[in-house]
């Protein structure tokens, strides 16, 4: 029989492992176990075969115990902290998701939002244990938590939300030959570039020259949300005019001969809802405005495709006419679409389903009326 035992452990397990060992002898049990094995014989080299380190270490401890800088007194309860909290525990872990949960100043910081060396000091204040600002960093990356710019919401409370998002999806899944739907809306496009990241070398920031005097164009667009595509036209002003020429490039791209009924999902401007654009509609009864819920752009599928209008064209660039700018937005328009999109999942929240089954039903016994009158 043989005396030892090989174990096979795949190199990613070892990894960890080792990873492991390290993490839980931090303080003075990996330097008592080097001075240990130096004191019995063993060369710097198989010291750290032994002890998964290097000789380097080996080295400096040895110095260091000789010059007489390492002493073995008892730890204190601070140290014992100290070495424990390396690794995020279970419940260090719940105290940390807890305090992320809460805005600073509910914990009486002057401050509205949470950074490494706060958290670490609001750690330290309930649980009476000390991190540092770049424990506490790995900690968050840990638990999946990442330094992003957060984004600007609106309240999306309108009382007929449920309403206006089955109608649309009412009639986005009873399209037939002849009839489209399109989600329309406006773009600013401004000569002062939106300023976003990009690659840059370490320690340098790139500079994005401002035009000196800002210009503004309005761009209204429509994406027929069947096959991607959009159609659009530029104004200098965002009025009412800007919307009726965008219904007129419809009108024209979309002939009555081939579409019968072209339906329009809108959100509530009050440029959507002027008297001209009422007029214009009772002349071309064929156009159907639906209209989006108060404050619910994620209802709205070209928002998609604006946003990668900022990121192809207007994010850091550096045009210094406008007119180059808007070609530059056209031809992305022209070149880089279409852009197949589908209904995003507020279409399909349990309420919306049931709304939609009940125009169904309504539908269909009205249907039924029709066909026992006749």
């Amino acid at each position: 029989m043989p005396n030892t035992t090989i174990v096979d452990i795949p190199q990613p397990e070892q990894a960890r492992m080792v990873a492991e060992l390290r993490r839980a002898r931090y303080g003075y049990l990996l330097a008592l176990h080097l001075l240990l094995l130096c004191a019995a014989g063993r060369t710097p080299s198989e010291v750290a075969a032994v002890l998964f380190c290097s000789r380097s270490s080996v080295y400096r401890v040895v110095k260091a115990y000789r010059a007489g800088m390492l002493t073995f007194a008892d730890p204190t309860e601070e140290d014992t902290n100290r070495i424990r909290l390396r690794t995020l525990t279970p419940s260090l872990k719940r105290s940390v998701l807890a305090i992320l949960k809460t805005m600073p100043r509910a914990c009486g910081w002057c401050r509205t939002r949470w950074s490494c060396a706060t958290l670490a000091l609001e750690v330290q204040a309930r649980r009476g244990v000390q991190v540092s600002a770049e424990t506490m960093r790995r900690w968050l990356h840990e638990l999946g938590w990442v330094w992003r710019r957060a984004k600007l919401t609106a309240k999306d409370n309108d009382p007929q939300r449920v309403t206006k998002l089955a109608r649309i999806r009412y009639v986005f899944e009873s399209l037939q030959v002849g009839t489209a739907l399109f989600f329309a809306d406006e773009l600013d496009i401004c000569l002062l570039p939106k300023v976003g990241y990009q690659w840059m070398p370490k320690g340098e920031q790139v500079e994005v020259p401002t035009p000196g005097t800002n210009e503004k164009r309005y761009l209204a667009g429509a994406l027929e949300i069947t096959t991607g595509t959009t159609q659009h036209c530029v104004w200098w002003r965002k009025t009412t005019g800007l919307f009726l020429d965008l219904l007129a490039t419809l009108d024209r791209t979309y002939p009555a001969r081939e579409f019968a009924s072209l339906y329009i999902v809108v959100d509530n401007s009050k440029i959507h809802k002027a008297g001209e654009v009422e007029k214009w509609l009772a002349a071309h009864p064929r156009f159907t405005l639906l209209f989006l819920p108060t404050y619910c752009p994620k209802a709205n599928p070209i928002e998609r495709a604006f946003g990668d209008i900022h990121d192809k064209c207007t994010r850091n660039h550096t045009r210094k006419r406008m007119g180059h700018l808007v070609r530059d937005v056209e031809q992305h328009l022209q070149v880089n679409g279409p852009w197949p999109y589908t209904l995003s999942d507020l279409y399909y929240t349990p309420e919306v389903t049931a709304a939609v089954q009940a125009l169904i039903a309504a539908e269909t016994t009205q249907a039924e009326i029709s066909q026992l009158a006749a």
